[in-house]
């Protein structure tokens, strides 16, 4: 016997929770806080000045990687069907 079967088995498992976790994480909070300016939306100059952040716009939130992909099926399922 395969000594990594049980791990391999473990994961085959688990991978579908994760996954609809993920779904559901990102139905229900969309957006995470911008890693580059840690949810504030600006940085502080070298000079004392302010901008904004280019990464997130201002707002300081990024939308996730899982709500970028359901909206891209989204828009090409609607792109498919017009009617619907």
């Amino acid at each position: 016997m395969n000594p990594l079967a049980p791990l391999a088995n473990t994961l085959l498992i688990a991978s579908p929770f994760v996954t609809l976790g993920y779904l559901g994480l990102c139905l229900v909070w969309p957006f995470r806080v911008c890693r580059r300016c840690q949810g504030h939306g600006q940085f502080h100059g070298l000079f004392g000045g302010i901008r904004l952040c280019g990464h997130c716009d201002g707002t300081g939130l990024r939308l996730r990687l899982g709500r970028r992909v359901w909206n891209a099926f989204r828009r090409l399922y609607r792109d498919i069907n017009p009617h619907d």
